[in-house]
């Protein structure tokens, strides 16, 4: 192994500390506890150690944000791809997104609520960007009509899920209901 090589898996490895490092802090005290200073602590590196990774906290939350893309991909695959259906497919992606969001609230804030540096919704997003919401729109496709645009039709699906989620989450609508407002929206979105 050469010297350069070594370096960049030690680069790579520092890297996925600090990320990690961040996403357990937001998890744990929110993200207004994540600071520089804090994750440098966390992480035992000097703050201009971090600032040679990443230009501030702002970067930090992106990569935070890719970070969770590529584990929310993941997981809304392994919930279509075993349904026996294209009903099951939506109700599992439709659930395991809910699960996510409910179990990871920070992280999902910083995918998909705070302003993070990211382009969304263009060929330059990330590929774990493209890879979430393509598992979206591979659950959605079976339900496409002869006029219907899937890119909109998914984008129309993941903003009610994101919706229904981020409502219920700020208190606007009562948390009892929420699985009777999901069980709505695929019963018409599928129909």
């Amino acid at each position: 192994m050469s010297i350069q090589t070594r370096r960049q898996r030690e680069r790579a490895e520092r890297e996925r500390l600090i990320v990690t490092a961040a996403r357990e802090l937001a998890e744990a005290e929110g993200w207004d506890a994540v600071t520089t200073r804090r994750l440098a602590e966390e992480i035992e590196y000097s703050q201009p150690v971090l600032y040679s990774h990443f230009k501030g906290k702002g970067a930090i939350m992106a990569a935070v944000a890719v970070d969770g893309c590529a584990d929310l991909a993941a997981r809304l695959r392994a919930a279509r791809t075993p349904a026996a259906g294209p009903s099951q497919a939506l109700a599992a992606v439709a659930g395991a997104y809910d699960a996510f969001a409910e179990q990871h609230p920070a992280l999902y804030d910083v995918m998909f609520t705070l302003a993070v540096d990211l382009p969304f919704a263009s060929p330059e997003a990330p590929p774990p960007l493209q890879e979430a919401f393509g598992e979206l729109r591979e659950a959605v496709r079976p339900f496409v009509r002869r006029d219907d645009n899937l890119g909109a039709l998914t984008e129309t699906f993941w903003s009610a899920l994101h919706g229904l989620i981020t409502l219920m989450r700020n208190g606007r609508m009562r948390r009892e209901d929420h699985e009777q407002r999901l069980a709505l929206l695929l019963n018409r979105f599928s129909s």
